[in-house]
């Protein structure tokens, strides 16, 4: 599971951001510029930082945080900007990306995603991804969407086969036979049963698509 850290006031639209992004899966805590442990910033639990500059100049810390922050460690910064503070900041080298006021929650989320995905896919070659998939076949670990989805080994096996061959259509035998093998002598509806747990524990039923008469199939978003 991912964790974010949104550094800024108590504000209604910041606990909604940290409200949204904990319910996609992220781990959220929000801290003010002043709070303590922004002072050994090199000892953050966090896997990105979101701050909130704003004010005409934004005051000195939360200034001076994006610029630390990539001096004295690796975590990726995502800012959230008004107009007064892009003279006071070096957008280019100092953050990993922005949005601008008005920010929606939504556009936010998307964009701590893009970045964090790039990173796990940066940092391991033995992921595989589809859509917002990520399977680490090295730890035999499912993610979807930035949260780590609990899975049995047959769960499992039949994702990562879907996954590979995305796109594909198989009948519920060939997935037996693929996945199962060929020595399994239970009926062909277990394939039925895994899939439905797969749909729910994703949070998403659409994922895996049923082909009327034939199988299933992955869905390829591309």
């Amino acid at each position: 599971m991912f964790k974010v850290l949104i550094v800024a006031g108590d504000t209604d639209q910041v606990r909604d951001l940290s409200l949204e992004l904990a319910e996609k899966g992220f781990l959220c805590s929000i801290a003010c510029a002043e709070d303590d442990r922004m002072k050994d910033i090199g000892a953050l639990s966090a896997d990105l930082v979101v701050i909130a500059v704003d004010g005409a100049p934004p005051r000195s810390e939360v200034r001076n945080l994006p610029r630390r922050l990539k001096e004295e460690t690796r975590l990726p910064v995502v800012a959230l900007l008004s107009k007064n503070s892009l003279d006071v900041l070096d957008v280019a080298n100092e953050l990993d990306d922005f949005a601008m006021e008005p920010w929606d929650a939504q556009e936010v989320m998307v964009r701590i995603r893009r970045i964090l995905n790039r990173r796990v896919d940066a940092s391991n070659k033995d992921i595989i991804r589809c859509g917002d998939l990520a399977i680490d076949v090295a730890k035999c670990e499912v993610m979807f969407r930035g949260a780590l989805v609990d899975l049995t080994f047959r769960e499992y096996e039949l994702l990562r086969f879907l996954v590979i061959n995305k796109g594909r259509v198989f009948s519920r035998e060939a997935l037996l036979n693929k996945v199962w093998g060929y020595d399994y002598f239970g009926g062909d509806r277990t394939v039925d049963v895994h899939v439905r747990r797969l749909r729910s524990k994703l949070g998403d039923s659409e994922c895996i698509e049923t082909v009327r008469n034939i199988g299933y199939r992955l869905r390829d978003d591309g």
